[in-house]
């Protein structure tokens, strides 16, 4: 409403004592030499209120930076969880060593025993059964996001293959075994705990036979081929079990020429091979380079070559010989193990993904993957953009993808959506 000759104009509200102005930095408590205990006699960790408004929100993490005071604790305990006032905010296992201090086990007071496990591993296990009907490979539990912090555990078939990741479920090593055998009833469990990231935790990687026999290479089915997994010595546990529907996915794009990069045993590989006329696989490791060509020839899938090289030159090449494509995949390695890294993985992505747009013909599909976590999609999508624009292609967004839904994500985690995968079309 317009103001009147002589109207005073309104004095703006005043502020509520205490509203807008930034809290005062809270100061921690003393360390702790001996552990405060709660009323069922476990270890108390309080935590300040930044770590308790991040719990509440539901991230599982608490980091070290946000205890109220070091605890007095060895590495791998269950404690209970309280904030400044000594208020109960549930349970969590406790590393000394980690960044991450705390991990979310429980938000009310119950017992974390063998049938505490037991139920949570049946559980992830039931979540499988109804998304994934009669498969007998896939992830039987994805860590966080199962309510497990710290445990990995796959499935192939009367196999199963998993990663101790955290003091606390290293020191359950042998009650996860034992809970294992008695639901799966497995042949055999393999033991690959071997991963840098036990090294943040004070653990040594490590890897070998658990419980049962060690198999050889075993088989399993992947939409339309057959592939193999050496759960010892393989890639992760055995294989990429999180591009698994992704490789499926791939055929339906699959036409004349294909070319699959950074291929390693041929999970994008062979399935292109199943619709398109011919298949360049690039592998720069010449012992997955011959374990591609064994799948291929276990698949009778000979229009299916593969090139022992580095992607990056390849595809360099293939633009100045003016080489063209239909479909191409790209499924690299994380470019970034931290957050300093982002930058260098970013001009890394867009390398490849503009030779890509290059080197497809008009009409043609370009699968592009990253599991680099510290990347996240917006900004992954902006690299594609940034390509696109420099190769002077227009592209559509056919399909935004993840991993497989083995791979369950946690909304406020976002390290458990560390897998996106871009189905694009080159106008």
């Amino acid at each position: 409403m317009p103001m009147k000759p002589g109207d005073k104009r309104p004095r703006p509200p005043r502020p509520h004592p205490g509203r807008g102005k930034p809290h005062r930095p809270e100061k921690p408590a003393p360390d702790r030499e001996v552990p405060d205990r709660g009323p069922d006699g476990l270890p108390q960790v309080s935590i300040l209120r930044r770590g308790v408004e991040r719990w509440q929100a539901g991230h599982p993490w608490i980091y070290r930076a946000d205890l109220n005071g070091a605890p007095g604790l060895n590495q791998g305990e269950v404690v209970r969880v309280t904030d400044g006032r000594g208020w109960f905010l549930g349970k969590a296992f406790y590393s000394p060593l980690s960044k991450i201090a705390l991990r979310w086990l429980s938000y009310e007071d119950v017992a974390v025993d063998e049938d505490f496990f037991r139920q949570r591993l049946a559980a992830a296990d039931a979540l499988r059964r109804r998304a994934l009907p009669g498969e007998s490979t896939y992830r039987v539990v994805h860590g966080e996001a199962d309510q497990l912090p710290g445990l990995v555990v796959d499935r192939y078939g009367d196999y199963l293959s998993v990663q101790f990741l955290v003091p606390a479920m290293e020191a359950r090593k042998a009650l996860i075994a034992d809970l294992l055998t008695e639901l799966f009833k497995p042949r055999g469990i393999v033991n690959r705990s071997d991963v840098g990231v036990r090294n943040l935790e004070g653990l040594v990687p490590e890897k070998g036979l658990l419980r049962g026999e060690l198999p050889g290479p075993i088989s399993f089915d992947e939409g339309l081929v057959r592939m193999r997994a050496d759960l010892l010595e393989g890639q992760k546990t055995g294989a990429f079990l999180d591009q698994r529907e992704n490789h499926v996915l791939a055929a339906q794009y699959a036409s004349g020429e294909a070319l699959d990069c950074f291929a390693y045993v041929g999970g994008f590989a062979l399935q292109l091979a199943t619709r398109a006329q011919r298949v360049t696989a690039v592998e720069i490791s010449e012992a997955a380079s011959a374990q591609l060509r064994d799948n291929a020839a276990a698949n009778r899938l000979s229009n299916l070559e593969v090139v022992t090289a580095n992607a990056f030159d390849f595809l360099r090449d293939a633009v100045d010989e003016g080489k063209r494509f239909d479909t191409i995949v790209l499924d690299p390695p994380s470019f970034a193990k931290n957050k300093d890294a982002v930058a260098a993985a970013l001009r890394g992505y867009k390398e490849i993904n503009l030779r890509a747009m290059q080197l497809l013909r008009p009409g043609g599909f370009l699968i592009s993957a990253s599991c680099t976590y510290h990347v996240d999609e917006q900004a992954f999508e902006d690299m594609l953009a940034s390509a696109a624009a420099d190769a002077r292609r227009r592209v559509q967004i056919i399909e935004r993808r993840g991993a497989g839904k083995d791979h369950p994500v946690i909304l406020n985690l976002r390290e458990t959506r560390y897998l996106k995968c871009f189905v694009l079309r080159v106008l």
